[in-house]
């Protein structure tokens, strides 16, 4: 019951951290009350790679 509960509250949390990113960083706002949750949010998409446009067929094709 414990593992359920667990289980719940962490997607419940990375719900709300995927809703406040798309409500406002990925919009170029800033978060209302937290602004640091912001600026690491960006950091870490700053981080992720990106597809090149010569990537992409690449990708289309498997």
């Amino acid at each position: 019951m414990l593992a359920v509960l667990l289980m719940t509250m962490l997607s419940l949390v990375v719900g709300g951290l995927v809703l406040a990113y798309v409500a406002y960083p990925h919009r170029g706002q800033d978060v209302p009350f937290v602004p640091q949750l912001g600026e690491a949010m960006r950091r870490g998409v700053d981080r992720l790679p990106l597809l090149s446009e010569d990537e992409e067929p690449l990708l289309r094709r498997r």
